[in-house]
């Protein structure tokens, strides 16, 4: 096709880098994945070339680019744990934001000037707002780990390029990733796992302990935690729009990407439970310092600026995906392990 881009992806052998990988080949375009694959796997690798190497090196970078002669780049790679941010920020400062300064200098190098940034929602911190409202890209940017403050920064760094040499940035903000590839051929497959889907999964599944429900005393209906699930393949779609959107005079832009609807830690181990076919083993613990009770994405900015619409809002067909993940991975550290359901 004639708009078809050789796209750089940097942590492409990870989860949701694995998945945009997928949707660009099917959309026409050559996805090149770059990984060190500290937290990726090889297996996930099934669209295109895969250089290994660390992100943080820009003369391999740069190499990379030339050799595959790059014309984009969609950057995932970097570290998301939020509590090893607070115990290890010099790791997270270093991968988080020396990682992008990098790419940045290849992309100068090798005249690239398209960048779509994985980033995240933990840059609004704990927003004041109303407890339950959806959170929209206009308000203030408040970190409260070093998670967040990297992958700011890391926004603020692409602004600063493209204000000063032309680069068209994207930031798109993710809400909390889940679900897998609907096809089965690729999955969530972190060592150690600590999103709480597949947690419940392998709790539900005999393969990991009993959940823990992190606080049943907020101001939500169920006194729960509230989030906003978005399923990976639709994170991925937006990743591929992202390439060919309007970016404005300023050259950067930055985007909420949700389903703008929130559901509870329970209403989570519910549809968990009806996936697997029975109750999901749970306790409830003390909550988390700095855990809001809501985090919700407004969209609206992602779906005008990128025609982009989520397709996975059911959050019971979300889970569904990542239950026929998890009972037959197609890779993964846990790739042995048997499902010892529990009556």
């Amino acid at each position: 096709m004639s708009d078809a881009r050789r796209v750089l992806v940097t942590g492409g052998a990870g989860y949701i880098g694995s998945h945009t990988a997928k949707a660009l080949a099917k959309a026409g375009h050559l996805p090149v994945a770059f990984d060190d694959l500290s937290n990726g796997h090889t297996e996930a690798v099934r669209w295109g070339p895969l250089v290994i190497g660390d992100v943080r090196d820009p003369a391999a970078v740069e190499a990379c680019m030339r050799e595959h002669r790059i014309d984009s780049v969609i950057h995932f790679a970097g570290l998301i744990e939020v509590g090893r941010s607070v115990v290890e920020p010099d790791i997270f400062w270093d991968v988080n934001l020396n990682g992008v300064a990098s790419v940045l200098n290849a992309m100068r190098a090798c005249n690239v000037d398209r960048l779509v940034f994985s980033s995240t929602a933990a840059v609004y911190g704990q927003p004041d707002v109303a407890s339950l409202d959806p959170l929209a890209e206009t308000l203030p940017t408040q970190p409260i780990n070093p998670y967040g403050d990297s992958k700011l920064a890391a926004e603020r760094l692409i602004a600063a390029h493209a204000r000063a040499f032309g680069v068209k940035g994207i930031a798109l903000r993710y809400f909390n990733a889940c679900g897998a590839d609907p096809d089965g051929e690729i999955g969530e497959a972190h060592q150690p796992e600590s999103h709480l889907i597949p947690l419940a999964i392998e709790a539900a599944l005999g393969l990991g302990p009993a959940l823990t429900v992190f606080g049943q005393d907020f101001p939500t209906p169920d006194g729960s935690c509230i989030r906003d699930y978005i399923h990976v393949a639709d994170l991925a779609d937006a990743h591929v729009r992202a390439l060919g959107a309007d970016v404005g005079d300023e050259g950067f832009a930055a985007m909420n990407l949700g389903v703008g609807r929130g559901r509870s830690v329970l209403e989570v181990i519910e549809a968990v439970s009806a996936a697997v076919g029975h109750a999901t083993p749970y306790s409830v613990g003390p909550r988390r310092p700095g855990d809001p009770a809501c985090l919700v994405a407004n969209p609206e900015r992602a779906q005008a600026r990128l025609g982009w619409t989520p397709r996975y809002t059911d959050l019971e067909e979300i889970v569904a995906t990542a239950v026929a993940w998890r009972r037959a991975p197609a890779f993964g550290p846990r790739l042995l392990d048997s499902p010892k359901e529990v009556a």
